[in-house]
C-alpha cells in the first residue's frame, strides 16, 4: 500500500510540473508572424540569405528603398512548396532583432539572396552570393527571389500569420552598347577561376579621348580609376546627345563645366580613363590585392586585367605614362597598387582613403593595442568613433559578408571554416589583436608596410604621393591620413616629396579640393613632366 501511494504521488508530481511547464510555455514570446513561401513554380532548393524590409511608408518598393528597417537570417534549405518562419532573434537594423520591432501598419516585403557553392583550391567549401555583374546589390542581384509588397498590421500577441510568397525573379543587368566614348571589356580570370573553383570575371569600362578613332597612330597615357562597382562610365561621362546628359556647356552647382563638357572640348589633355570591375563573392570589389579570402584578385589585375586593356586599347604601355586615382575604397587601393608596384605606375591621386594606418583604424580605434572597438575616444581633437563601428557593426549583422560597411575582410585571415574573421566582434566591440596582428604581416597596413620596406622602394615612390582627406571624415579615416603623412614626412634615405591636402572645417568623406576635370589636368601634367626625356607629348597633351 505504501508502494502505490508513493507511485499515486509521484504520478501527481509529474503531472503538476507537466501541467506548471505547459502553462509557462504559453506565456512564452509567440513567434515572429511572418513566414516566407517558396512557390512550386520554382523548381530548385534554395540556400541563400532571407532578408525582410519594413518601412512605415512607401515611395518605392522597401527592398529598394531601405530606409526603414530590416532584418535577415542565413536559410540553409527552402523547398518548393515549403515556408521558413522569420525568427524573432533575426539580426536586425536599427532594431537589434525582429522581436524588438514595435506593433503597428507597415509595407513589408521579402527578398532571398542566393548563395552558391564555392569549391575552393585551399580546400574549403564556401556558401556566398555569387555576383551577376550587379556589384553585390542583393536588391538587384538578377536570379534573386522577391516578394510583393503588402500593407500589414503588426501585434506581437496576435498569432495570425503574414505569408509573402517569393513570386518574382530578378532579371539580367542590361549592358549598354558601346560606342564611339565609351567602351567594356569582360573575360573569366583563369587566375580567380581555379582558386574559387567557379568561373570567376573581370571586367573594365573604358572612357576614350576625342579624336581617338579618327587617329589610329596616336597612342595615350592612361588613368586607372578606383571606385566601388559600376558599369558607367568614369566620372559620370555621357556622351553628347544622351537623354540624360545636360545641355552642352552647362555650368553644375559650383559654377564650373560638367566633367562630360570638358572631356569633348578642344583644349583638354586627351588621355584613356578606365575603371575595373572586379566584384567577389564577398563585396562589390575585391580591393585590388591578394588576399586570404579573395584569393589573387591583385595578381589577376596586374597579370590579367591590365595587359588584356592595354592591348586592346591603344595605351602608351609605359610606367610613366600610367597613373591611379580613386575615393574612399578605391582611395585605399589606388594607394596600395601605387605602393605593391611602386615601379609600375606614376603616381596615385587619393581621397578619403579607408584606414592607411591601423593603429587609428574605422572610428580611430588602434586594433593593435585597444580592447574595445565602441569605446568614443579623443583623437586629435575629436571625440567620437565608437557609435560609428557600432552602428556599422549592427548594420554588418544584418548584412552578412556584402555590403558590410566594413572591408577588413578583405585584409583578414580566414577562419577554420574558411570565412573571414573579424577584427572586432560585432555584438560585442571586442578586438581580436592576433588578426589585427595577421593583417598587418600580410602588408594591409599600408603605412606599416612602406616602413619595413622603404629601403627596397622609397626611390620609386618619390613625388607619387598625392592625398586627400576630409577636415573630420565620416568614418574617421583621415586620422591615419595624418600619421601616413607624418611618417613620409620623416622618411630619410630616401627622403619622400609627397602632397596632403586637408578639407576645410565642416567636409566630410569624399571631400576633394578640385573637380574631376581639374583633377585630370593635374595628372596629365604629371605624366608629361615626368616623360623621358625627347618624349612627343604633343599628340595627346594639351596645357
Amino acid at each position: 500500500m505504501k508502494i502505490m501511494n508513493r507511485f499515486i504521488l509521484l504520478l501527481l508530481i509529474a503531472l503538476t510540473s507537466s501541467q506548471s511547464y505547459s502553462q509557462t510555455a504559453t506565456r512564452e514570446e509567440p513567434e515572429s508572424p511572418f513566414e516566407v513561401l517558396l512557390p512550386t513554380a520554382q523548381k530548385s532548393e534554395l540556400r541563400g540569405r532571407l532578408f525582410l524590409y519594413v518601412s512605415k511608408t512607401i515611395k518605392i518598393e522597401p527592398r529598394i528603398d531601405a530606409s526603414g528597417s530590416m532584418f535577415a537570417q542565413d536559410v540553409l534549405s527552402l523547398a518548393p512548396g515549403k515556408a521558413v518562419t522569420m525568427q524573432n532573434d533575426a539580426a536586425g537594423d536599427p532594431e537589434k532583432t525582429l522581436s524588438e520591432l514595435a506593433d503597428g501598419d507597415y509595407y513589408v516585403q521579402a527578398l532571398f539572396n542566393r548563395f552558391t557553392e564555392f569549391k575552393r583550391a585551399d580546400g574549403h567549401i564556401i556558401w556566398a552570393h555569387m555576383d551577376q555583374w550587379e556589384g553585390q546589390k542583393y536588391s538587384v542581384s538578377p536570379g534573386n527571389l522577391y516578394s510583393l509588397t503588402q500593407h500589414v498590421h503588426i501585434e506581437k500577441n496576435s498569432h495570425k500569420k503574414i505569408s509573402l510568397a517569393l513570386t518574382e525573379t530578378i532579371p539580367p543587368i542590361v549592358i549598354p552598347e558601346d560606342t564611339a566614348w565609351v567602351q567594356r571589356i569582360k573575360f573569366e580570370s583563369p587566375m580567380l577561376s581555379h582558386f574559387w573553383g567557379h568561373p570567376m570575371y573581370l571586367g573594365a569600362t573604358v572612357l576614350l579621348p576625342k579624336g581617338y578613332s579618327d587617329h589610329p597612330e596616336v597612342h595615350y597615357p592612361v588613368v586607372y580609376v578606383q571606385n566601388h562597382f559600376s558599369i558607367g562610365a568614369p566620372f559620370g561621362f555621357k556622351p553628347p546627345g544622351s537623354t540624360d546628359q545636360a545641355p552642352s556647356l552647362k555650368e553644375d552647382r559650383r559654377g564650373k563645366k560638367a566633367f562630360s563638357d570638358h572631356w569633348i572640348s578642344d583644349n583638354y589633355p586627351r588621355v584613356i580613363l578606365v575603371t575595373f570591375q572586379h566584384p567577389t563573392p564577398y563585396f562589390d570589389d575585391s580591393y585590388a590585392v591578394n588576399s586570404p579570402n579573395c584569393g589573387p584578385y591583385g595578381d589577376a589585375i596586374m597579370q590579367e586585367l591590365i595587359p588584356a586593356i592595354e592591348k586592346k586599347f591603344r595605351i602608351i604601355s609605359e610606367p610613366y605614362a600610367r597613373t591611379l586615382t580613386g575615393s574612399s575604397t578605391g582611395g585605399w587601393e589606388s594607394l596600395a597598387l601605387q605602393i605593391y608596384h611602386p615601379d609600375f605606375f606614376n603616381g596615385a591621386w587619393a581621397f578619403s582613403p579607408d584606414p592607411v594606418d591601423f593603429r587609428l583604424y574605422y572610428g580611430g580605434v588602434n586594433i593593435y593595442k585597444d580592447d574595445d572597438a565602441f569605446i568614443e575616444r579623443t583623437e586629435k581633437g575629436f571625440v567620437g568613433g565608437g557609435s560609428i563601428n557600432r552602428k556599422g557593426s549592427q548594420h554588418a549583422l544584418v548584412i552578412g559578408m556584402q555590403d558590410s560597411r566594413f572591408e577588413w575582410w578583405k585584409h583578414t585571415p580566414s577562419d577554420a571554416n574558411g570565412y573571414p574573421m573579424n577584427v572586432w566582434d560585432f555584438k560585442t566591440g571586442k578586438v581580436d589583436h592576433a588578426v589585427a596582428e595577421q593583417m598587418r604581416k600580410d602588408g594591409f597596413d599600408l603605412r606599416d608596410y612602406l616602413a619595413r620596406h622603404w629601403s627596397d622602394i622609397g626611390d620609386k615612390l618619390n613625388g607619387k604621393f598625392f592625398v586627400c582627406a576630409a577636415y573630420e571624415d565620416s568614418f574617421y579615416s583621415n586620422l591615419a591620413v595624418h600619421l601616413l603623412e607624418q611618417y613620409l614626412a620623416n622618411t630619410k634615405n630616401p627622403h619622400n616629396e609627397a602632397i596632403f591636402h586637408y578639407g576645410p572645417e565642416g567636409s566630410h568623406h569624399g571631400w576633394q579640393p578640385m573637380d574631376n576635370d581639374g583633377l585630370i589636368r593635374l595628372m596629365a601634367t604629371r605624366i608629361k613632366d615626368t616623360a623621358p626625356a625627347g618624349t612627343d607629348v604633343s599628340s595627346w597633351y594639351t596645357p
